[in-house]
């Protein structure tokens, strides 16, 4: 583990900095929507609570961002995170053809970076991903400050896709 840098604080995109909220009709129903899903993205109003965390984060750690959206949305999402004033920060996204659960594919990141780096908190708002980040020795802050959605909780777990 490297004692030269900062610790780091790890911060999930959608529920916890991004307000999903007015793109969750792409995925209801039996044909989900993913290019529209994704499109969208980019007209996520920032979640306030997320945004004065990573701020306070700041601070006195590193930022890195670990989503479950494909790669293929980094440029939207690099854009999105600099538009909302948040700290610059290494942005780790999912392989565009990687649809394992957001709770196996955060946790190897996240384990990856343990190795590295100490790892001061990983906050997100899926359940799972905490649990299993927790199990794993991490210090989780779960963002409860939205409404979780059905359809994305079940796009999460089941599908892989964020």
């Amino acid at each position: 583990m490297r004692s030269d840098h900062r610790p780091l604080a790890v911060f999930d995109l959608d529920g916890t900095l991004a307000h999903t909220g007015h793109r969750q009709h792409y995925l209801e129903g039996r044909r989900r929507d993913w290019n529209s899903f994704f499109s969208a993205a980019v007209d996520d109003p920032p979640l306030p609570e997320g945004v004065r965390l990573v701020l306070s984060s700041a601070e006195e750690c590193e930022v890195r961002y670990l989503t479950g959206r494909p790669e293929r949305c980094r440029r939207d999402t690099v854009a999105w995170l600099a538009g909302q004033g948040l700290p610059e920060g290494r942005l780790y996204m999912r392989r565009n053809d990687d649809r394992r659960p957001a709770r196996h594919a955060k946790l190897e990141i996240l384990k990856r970076l343990g190795r590295e780096y100490e790892v001061r908190m990983l906050v997100d708002d899926d359940e799972l991903v905490c649990d299993a980040a927790e199990r794993a020795g991490f210090a989780v802050v779960r963002a409860r400050w939205t409404k979780v959605s059905p359809a994305l909780e079940d796009a999460q777990e089941r599908e892989g896709r964020t």
